[in-house]
């Protein structure tokens, strides 16, 4: 017959401790492993976090936000960080997995936005880039989930035909800037600025803020707008003229939906480098160039030629090549532009984009039904 043996109540008690005792071990060995090291912040107690982002051990939650404050780390890791194949497990897959499920939540929820289904170029932006198209400015617009879109209060009057402008100063040297609603295009610049920086006729509060402006002398201020359609690293200003029309200065340049303009003292005027060569070809040197390799039998001929041109190098003389470079695509109405690069035979200045959209013809073509809507 076999024995049944029944567990006595000491051998009970005995195996629960031993059971007890296990599991405190596997907890300090689990604990032993996360804190491998001491902690990088105060570096006196083992550490019992790690940071995310650049695994940085840390004892306490003061350390964690030392460790943020001192270095300036986010504490996100970085999903898209380079893992070696031989470092590459089953968290990283998983984590890879994750960011792709992520990325196609993010692209659904993209496709039900309704600002971005809203058409880009709205019936009121079309009649603004033809009415200022027909001053040669090309007016460009962003789509209408953009900061600089939503805030443009740009208007024209058809019958007075007169742009009233949405228009942004900046004062860099005060670190202000200041937008205007409506302001007439047949404003000189140094009207609009009478507001801002006159002595004694503008608005008090902002000549507290602009004092370095107040003080400084009219002919130590320039004005500069940034030339769009260039590289980020080809950046580009127009110097425009105090004394003409805001008409006149935006002629035969591009605007994003409204102006900016720079107002810089002189002491600064080198950090806006202008549009186009710094320093022309004159045509002394053009004529010296064009002396060279003249054959024996034409020396006489070019003689002639060159010195005919030097005498206009004169203080009371014209500059032919001055003026063939400023008839260049700067001054050109934008039709002409589209025209010769259309051709091929319009030269890119160093730093521009090539103008590849459809945007600047002709407002994308007005229909019929769109010009009678606007009537």
């Amino acid at each position: 017959m076999c024995s049944i043996i029944v567990p006595t109540a000491h051998t009970m008690m005995s195996s629960a401790e031993s059971r007890v005792d296990d599991s405190e071990h596997d907890e300090r060995g689990t604990k032993r492993k996360i804190s491998l090291s001491s902690c990088g912040v105060c570096g006196s107690d083992e550490a019992k976090y790690r940071c995310p982002a650049c695994l940085t051990h840390s004892c306490s939650l003061l350390c964690v936000r030392k460790h943020k404050e001192d270095s300036g780390c986010s504490g996100v890791r970085n999903k898209t960080a380079f893992v070696t194949l031989s470092h590459f497990d089953e968290m990283n897959l998983l984590s890879d997995y994750r960011f792709l499920e992520d990325t196609g939540r993010f692209a659904d929820s993209a496709t039900r936005d309704n600002l971005i289904q809203v058409p880009r170029i709205t019936l009121k932006a079309k009649k603004l880039a033809a009415s200022a198209r027909k001053m040669n400015i090309t007016l460009r617009f962003l789509p209408v989930s953009f900061t600089k879109s939503r805030e443009n209060s740009t208007f024209f009057l058809t019958k007075e035909k007169l742009f009233l402008w949405h228009l942004k100063l900046i004062f860099p040297q005060s670190s202000s800037e200041f937008s205007q609603r409506r302001v007439s295009d047949k404003q000189t610049l140094e009207q609009i600025l009478t507001g801002y920086i006159h002595p004694t006729e503008s608005d008090p509060v902002k000549r507290q803020k602009l004092k370095m402006y107040v003080q400084a002398p009219l002919d130590h201020v320039k004005v500069f707008m940034k030339a769009e359609g260039r590289k980020a690293n080809s950046v580009r200003y127009h110097e425009l003229d105090i004394q003409k029309s805001l008409r006149d200065n935006l002629s035969y340049k591009t605007l994003i939906e409204y102006p900016v303009l720079h107002v810089v003292l002189k002491d600064h005027w080198r950090e806006y480098p202008l549009k186009g060569p710094a320093q022309p070809v004159s045509a002394c040197t053009s004529c010296a160039t064009k002396t060279d390799g003249v054959d024996p039998g034409e020396e006489d001929v070019g003689t002639q030629v060159s010195s005919s041109l030097l005498g206009s190098c004169s203080t009371g003389g014209t500059n032919i090549w001055t003026i063939t470079q400023e008839a260049t695509a700067e001054t050109e109405p934008p039709q002409q532009k589209k025209a010769k690069r259309g051709a091929g035979e319009e030269e890119q200045e160093e730093g521009e984009i090539a103008d590849s959209s459809d945007e600047e013809m002709e407002d994308d073509e007005i229909s019929q039904s769109d010009r009678l809507k606007m009537d």
